[in-house]
């Protein structure tokens, strides 16, 4: 009788995606293509873990640590991108492409053996994973969420410019004449851009960055390099990228997640949204672009939701 007992409690585990596997909690670096990378897994929940992607290019995770709460019921793996917070910081400009961070990514997913995990990524974040579902397949991905996702370059400039047309004329002007000049390092082009920010970006003040982004700076360079020296002014090597012709493709449960007033448009991530047969979309309401740092406890509300629901279908 206990053994016909132990073995139906290791088929509901495994029916449940439970891993004997998960990674345990703790901080280190790994080894991908231009150097190292720290990364760190917080909780020892049995349930299928989740592994985030930070925005940028050059962001940093330490933001992301709001999440890290729900470690009790699956481990939360989160790492800073080369070049960025407390990863190495190459000198080296053609290392910061997509298909780089594709394989930085698998190889971070080996180095912790995440067989099985789900994938979220924010901003940029959300454009690697889809790269990387795409290119690598959906093999042991339980799930992907997209949140406030650059899918399409052109089409985030083209609301990037809606979105700029609303904001006072002078604050216009200031911009253009900036950028038509080459000078969008100046004082006055930064204080013009906050405008955008703290509509778009922030939705209101600036949320305090939590006490572990002390010491991991983002990486400015990468940011540059890759996108261009505001969130609406692409000039980098992303000026091209575009995955929307191909996510259709995804074959896996999707959420898409944004805020009423984000610089990723609702109405836009809506239309990505139609592209994946199956997929949902869910939107903040009174939050822009950092959603997390806007309203976390609603954020991780929605994620645990999702998550606990794709895992219920799993068994």
């Amino acid at each position: 009788m206990k053994r016909i007992l132990l073995a139906a409690l290791l088929l509901a585990l495994c029916s449940a995606g439970i891993s004997r596997e998960n990674p345990q909690p703790g901080q280190g670096f790994i080894e991908v293509p231009g150097g190292p990378v720290w990364y760190r897994v917080s909780g020892t929940g049995p349930s299928i873990p989740l592994l985030v992607l930070h925005g940028g290019p050059g962001g940093r995770i330490c933001g992301y640590s709001r999440l890290d709460i729900l470690g009790n019921e699956r481990p939360i793996v989160r790492y800073d991108q080369l070049g960025s917070g407390r990863s190495g910081r190459p000198d080296d400009p053609s290392l910061w492409t997509v298909e780089r961070f594709v394989e930085e990514l698998h190889t971070v997913r080996q180095q912790l053996g995440l067989d099985e995990m789900h994938l979220l990524g924010h901003s940029w974040g959300g454009s690697l994973a889809a790269a990387y579902v795409l290119e690598k397949g959906t093999h042991g991905i339980a799930s992907v969420i997209l949140s406030s996702p650059l899918l399409s370059t052109r089409m985030w400039i083209e609301d990037a410019n809606f979105l700029r047309s609303q904001l006072p004329e002078d604050v216009q002007r200031t911009l253009t004449e900036h950028e038509q000049a080459g000078t969008t390092d100046s004082d006055e082009y930064q204080a013009a851009s906050d405008v955008f920010y703290e509509r778009h970006v922030y939705g209101g003040e600036r949320a305090e960055s939590p006490p572990e982004c002390d010491g991991a700076p983002p990486g400015r360079f990468v940011y540059e390099t890759m996108w261009g020296p505001t969130e609406f002014h692409a000039t980098g090597t992303l000026i091209d990228f575009d995955v929307t012709d191909r996510l259709h493709e995804i074959d896996v449960p999707v959420l898409f997640i944004a805020g009423q007033f984000d610089e990723a448009r609702p109405e836009r991530v809506a239309e990505f949204q139609q592209l994946i047969p199956g997929s949902k979309l869910i939107v903040i309401l009174d939050a822009a672009h950092g959603t997390l740092s806007k309203k976390p406890d609603e954020y991780r509300s929605i994620l645990e939701h999702f998550l606990d629901s794709v895992e219920n279908k799993k068994k």
